[in-house]
């Protein structure tokens, strides 16, 4: 029997948010996720650089849309397929470019397995 690959593997993942990110939807369906600055060295880094206590970060609109798709229900796959509905060739590559963003998602502690 033949292996799956590392892409098919990827594609039956189902991405849950995480619980710790607060976000909001404006009313034109963009996401801003709001990531709190904890411990010591953000504590320096706010008293001696005014870095805020809660950073934003603006979600462009394939980022929102998926991000709003991803439910902790939907593997990669139907978000992306979702995805390509909704906007089209736009999407285009759309196996790489999912992939690409659900990893930066991922490494940056936004989503989990």
């Amino acid at each position: 029997m033949k292996a799956k690959s590392d892409k098919d593997n990827f594609l039956e993942k189902v991405p849950c948010r995480n619980e710790k990110y607060k976000f909001e939807v404006d009313s034109e369906g963009r996401v801003t996720i709001f990531v709190e600055n904890k411990g010591p060295f953000n504590f320096v880094a706010q008293k001696l650089f005014g870095k805020p206590k809660v950073s934003q970060v603006h979600l462009e609109e394939f980022g929102s849309y998926i991000w709003q798709h991803i439910d902790g229900i939907r593997n990669v796959k139907e978000i992306a397929d979702s995805l390509k509905k909704k906007f089209g060739e736009k999407t285009e590559p759309l196996y790489p470019r999912i992939s690409l963003y659900m990893k930066s998602l991922y490494d940056n502690s936004f989503i989990v397995y």
